[in-house]
C-alpha cells in the first residue's frame, strides 16, 4: 500500500508541475517585463585584489563579519529593481551555499554561512525575485581546457540539483565560462542539452541564459533562452535592431567584484545609467541588470547605497513592455556539422571549405567571384537525425536564392529551394530525416558570397 500511495504522490507532483508549466514565450517576456535587477557579485574574489583570484585560496580567507542580505534587498527595492541575481559559484569553483559536493564552501569558513540562503529570503521578504548565477569554469575542481572529465558533467549536475531544489524557485539561472573564446570548454565537453534539459526537469520555469554572446551572433538564441549582453567586455546591444528577448548586464562599479579603492570611487553616473541604459534598452526588449558589489564585511558600501536610491528617484518601474517579436525557438541541440569534413566549388584560398564549419563565427567559406552557381557540403561521417540547418551569411543578402538538399544513400533531397529570407541568419526546421551530407547551392546571388558557418542539428 506505501509504494502505492508513493506512485500515486510522484504522479501528482508531476501532474501540477505540468499545470503549472509556462510556455517559454511568457516567460522571456516576464523575464524582459521585469525591467530592471541587481547583479550581486559576492564570493572568494571578494576577499582577493584580482576577480580571478588563487583557484586555491584557503576557504579560511572568506570571512564576512556582518553580512547583510536584507541591506542588498533594500537597496535594489530602493532603485526600483525587481530581483536579484547572486554569484552562487564564480570561475575559482568557491561556492556559498551549504553543498555537499566539495568542502571548498562558505560553511567551511570562518563564516559558517550559506549566503544563498540568507540572499533568497532577504530578497523574497522584500517582494523581489531571484535568480542565481553559475560559472562552468571551475579552476579549483580542475573544470578547464585539458581536463574536463565526464565526472564534471555529474559534479556540475549534482550542484544544480541542490540550487535548484533547496531555494524554492528561481526565475532564471546565468551561466558563465562555458563555450566562450576566453574559457575554451565546449558544448560537447561539458554537454549542453544534458545541463538544459537537466535544469528544465528540476524547474520547468526557470530560464537558461548563457553569457556567450562574445562567440554567438546577435541574430538567433544559441544555447540560451535570452540573449546576453556583458557590457563590460564591449557586448554591446543593438537598441535599434535586436528583436529578441535580451538581458545587459554592467557594474556600477570599475569591477565586478569589490576592490578596497571602491568605498571612494567614482561610481558610475546615474543619469546616464538611467537614460542610456535602462530606458533605451527597456525599449529594444532588453532587461538591464546593474551589478552592486558587497564589500569584505558582507554589506554594500554607502556610495552605492545612495547611488540606487537617487536611480530610484530618476526611475520607477512602469510596468509591462511592449510584446517581444515572435521569434524561433532556442538552438539547444549539438551542432553535428562543426568540425566535419567539408567540400565546396572554388572558393578564395584564405575562405576554404572548412571555414563554414569551424565553430568560429568570424571566419567564412568565401566563394570565387567567377563561379556562377557556387555550392558547399559537409560529410556528417556516418546517418545521422537531422532535422535543424542554420546558414550564416558574412553579411545579409548576398545569398538571393538557393536550394538546401541532404544525402541520403545514393540520393539527394531536397529540404528547401527558392527565396532567400531577408535575414543574415537562415534557419530551416523540418521532420527529422536520417541524411549523410547536407548541400546548399546558391541559385542567385549579387557581391561577395560568404558562408560565416553552416549548423546542422
Amino acid at each position: 500500500m506505501k509504494r502505492y500511495i508513493f506512485l500515486f504522490s510522484c504522479l501528482l507532483t508531476a501532474v501540477i508541475a505540468t499545470a503549472q508549466q509556462k510556455s517559454l514565450r511568457d516567460l522571456q517576456q516576464a523575464f524582459v517585463d521585469l525591467r530592471f535587477g541587481m547583479f550581486i557579485h559576492y564570493n572568494m574574489p571578494t576577499y582577493s585584489t584580482e576577480d580571478w583570484p588563487d583557484p586555491d585560496m584557503p576557504v579560511s580567507a572568506f570571512a564576512p563579519t556582518r553580512l547583510d542580505c536584507s541591506q542588498w534587498a533594500k537597496a535594489a527595492k530602493s532603485a526600483g529593481m525587481t530581483y536579484g541575481c547572486l554569484t552562487t559559484k564564480h570561475h575559482s569553483g568557491f561556492c556559498i551555499w551549504d553543498t555537499q559536493t566539495t568542502d571548498y564552501n562558505s560553511m567551511q569558513s570562518p563564516a559558517k554561512v550559506d549566503v544563498v540562503r540568507q540572499y533568497v529570503d532577504a530578497f523574497r521578504q522584500e517582494g523581489l525575485g531571484v535568480m542565481l548565477y553559475f560559472s562552468i569554469l571551475d579552476t579549483h575542481h580542475r573544470i578547464r581546457p585539458g581536463h574536463i572529465k565526464p565526472s564534471h558533467t555529474k559534479y556540475i549536475k549534482a550542484q544544480l540539483r541542490e540550487l535548484l531544489t533547496n531555494y524554492g524557485e528561481i526565475s532564471a539561472l546565468i551561466i558563465d565560462g562555458w563555450d566562450a573564446p576566453w574559457s575554451r570548454i565546449s558544448y560537447e565537453e561539458i554537454p549542453f542539452p544534458e545541463i538544459y534539459d537537466y535544469i528544465k526537469s528540476l524547474q520547468p520555469n526557470c530560464l537558461v541564459m548563457d553569457l556567450n554572446a562574445a562567440k554567438y551572433p546577435r541574430e538567433a538564441l544559441f544555447y540560451t533562452d535570452i540573449k546576453s549582453y556583458e557590457q563590460g567586455a564591449g557586448q554591446k546591444i543593438n537598441t535599434g535592431e535586436n528583436r529578441l528577448p535580451a538581458l545587459a548586464c554592467l557594474s556600477i562599479q570599475r569591477t565586478w567584484f569589490w576592490k578596497e579603492s571602491m568605498p571612494t570611487d567614482k561610481l558610475k553616473d546615474v543619469r546616464w545609467l538611467v537614460e542610456e541604459n535602462i530606458r533605451p534598452y527597456n525599449e529594444a526588449y532588453c532587461n538591464f541588470i546593474l551589478n552592486v558589489a558587497p564589500n569584505r564585511e558582507g554589506l554594500m558600501d554607502d556610495n552605492a547605497i545612495e547611488a540606487l536610491r537617487q536611480i530610484g528617484q530618476l526611475w520607477q518601474h512602469a510596468g509591462p513592455t511592449k510584446a517581444i517579436p515572435q521569434c524561433e525557438a532556442p538552438i539547444v541541440r549539438r551542432n553535428i556539422a562543426k568540425h566535419c569534413p567539408a567540400e565546396s566549388s572554388w572558393s578564395y584560398d584564405y575562405g576554404i571549405s572548412d571555414f563554414a564549419c569551424d565553430d568560429d563565427f568570424a571566419t567564412a567559406w568565401t566563394s570565387h567571384p567567377s563561379v556562377d552557381t557556387p555550392w558547399w557540403e559537409v560529410d556528417l561521417q556516418g546517418k545521422k537525425q537531422i532535422s535543424l540547418v542554420t546558414i550564416l551569411e558574412e553579411r545579409k543578402g548576398s545569398m538571393q536564392a538557393y536550394r538546401l538538399e541532404y544525402k541520403r544513400g545514393k540520393n539527394w533531397y531536397t529540404i528547401f529551394e527558392g527565396q532567400a529570407p531577408d535575414c543574415r541568419l537562415k534557419q530551416h526546421h523540418f521532420d527529422p530525416v536520417s541524411a549523410e551530407k547536407v548541400r546548399v547551392t546558391i541559385l542567385r546571388h549579387q557581391g561577395k558570397l560568404a558562408i560565416a558557418e553552416f549548423g546542422v542539428y
